[in-house]
This record gives structure tokens, C-alpha cells and sequence, in this order.
């Protein structure tokens, strides 16, 4: 005979299964990307002396003509050129092209609009547009526009010499690359 266990004696029942849940587990925040590695000592010494060359350089022929032809925009560009050679707004297309587009740009919104800052404003963003429709991305020339737009600077000689001015970090860029070992440019246009 056997015996059954007494209601308030017996043993818990084994627990349900429960479904697969479909809320997801908390996914872990995605990393964000740290600084860019330290470039090697070769790298950052002649890039740097590119730079500085490039300048120096561009001091140098202005006072040979009597004209300025270091204006902060090309500083932006060698830094682009000298540190950052395999991006896309260093290559000589957009530096040149960008360079002369954007002054183009500051020249024909001063033809509308006269010299000033509001000008120069419309002038800084306008650039960036017909940039971007040339193929021509170089985010340093939108300040050329903008110089343009505020100082009205005589058009055919401020053209030239920008085109100059260019080639001349476009042609620095390339030494300082061979030095490194560098590729530059990726593509000419």
C-alpha cells in the first residue's frame, strides 16, 4: 500500500518555462573612435618642414612681387596638404580648383552685392556649394570667398596669384610625400 504525502508537506512544483524574451539584452554603447594615431617621427618632422617651407616659400615670392600671397586660407590648405595627403580635400584638384572656384565665387557675389560681410557671408557658403558641384571639396577655399567678398581685391592678379600660390603647396605637398614615402596626390583630377 502506499502512502500519499500530506497536502502541506508536498514538494514545490519545478518551475514553469517561460518563453524566449523579445526585448533584446542591452547592447553595449558602440565605442567611439579615439584620436588618430601618433604619426612617426619621419612623418611628423617632414610634413612639418613641408609646411613650414610651403609658407616661407609663399612669403618669399609675394615680397619678390610686392604682393601678398600668404593669406590664412593656404595655410589651412598645406596644413591639409602637408598632414592629411590622402584625403580627398588635399588632392591638387580640390586645392587648386577648390582655391579658384571659391574665389570666383567671392567675386561674383561681390558683383552683386558690393564688398562686406554680409556678402562675405553668402559668399563663404555659396562656396561650398559650387565646391561640392565641381568635385572639388576644399573646405579652406570658403575662406577665400570670403576674403574676396570683403577686401575686393583686384580680379586678375588676385587670381593668378592664388593659382600660383596653390600649385606652389601642391608642389611642396609631392616633395615632402616622396621624403615620406608617401602616396600624394591619390589622383591629380
Amino acid at each position: 500500500m502506499t502512502i500519499a504525502p500530506a497536502p502541506d508537506t508536498a514538494l514545490p512544483a519545478a518551475p514553469a518555462e517561460t518563453a524566449p524574451s523579445t526585448v533584446p539584452a542591452a547592447a553595449a554603447p558602440p565605442r567611439r573612435p579615439g584620436p588618430p594615431p601618433r604619426p612617426r617621427p619621419r612623418i611628423l618632422l617632414v610634413s612639418t618642414a613641408g609646411s613650414v617651407t610651403a609658407l616661407l616659400l609663399l612669403v618669399a615670392v609675394g615680397t619678390g612681387l610686392d604682393q601678398p600671397l600668404l593669406i590664412p586660407p593656404l595655410a589651412a590648405s598645406m596644413a591639409l596638404v602637408a598632414g592629411a595627403p590622402d584625403l580627398p580635400l588635399s588632392q591638387p584638384r580640390s586645392v587648386v580648383g577648390g582655391q579658384l572656384l571659391s574665389a570666383l565665387t567671392g567675386f561674383a557675389v561681390l558683383g552683386v552685392a558690393g564688398p562686406g560681410l554680409w556678402g562675405a557671408a553668402v559668399a563663404g557658403g555659396l562656396a561650398l556649394g559650387v565646391m561640392m558641384l565641381a568635385r572639388t571639396p576644399h573646405s579652406p577655399a570658403a575662406a577665400t570667398a570670403v576674403i574676396v567678398a570683403v577686401t575686393s581685391p583686384p580680379f586678375w592678379s588676385f587670381l593668378g596669384l592664388l593659382a600660383l600660390a596653390s600649385l606652389l603647396l601642391v608642389a611642396v605637398g609631392l616633395g615632402a610625400a616622396r621624403v615620406t614615402g608617401r602616396t600624394y596626390p591619390v589622383y591629380w583630377f
